[in-house]
């Protein structure tokens, strides 16, 4: 939990020490700076594996549809394997 607070959120060694102790665990802030140093190349080789990258075909779409009582502008970005996102 510590490694991925720290990787996700701007949070100090020593904020995670504070945290945890709050939830009764006693950590120093050195043994998660090592767990860090450790733990993080393994958990970015394991995410960067199964993340799916874009084509580089694209199609955008936009339709215009009342959201809240006001008209506005939706699109929708898809690669040619049919995966995308909506904006707004």
């Amino acid at each position: 939990m510590c490694i991925r607070w720290y990787l996700r959120y701007p949070l100090s060694y020593r904020n995670l020490e504070e945290m945890m102790a709050e939830r009764g665990l006693a950590v120093d802030h050195s043994t998660i700076a090592r767990w860090v140093l450790t733990y993080a190349p393994i958990l970015n080789e394991r995410i960067r594996s199964k993340m799916r990258h874009p084509n580089r075909s694209w199609r955008v779409d936009e339709t215009y549809v009342r959201v809240a009582g006001q008209w506005t502008y939706l699109y929708r970005a898809i690669d040619s394997a049919g995966f995308g996102a909506w904006e707004k």
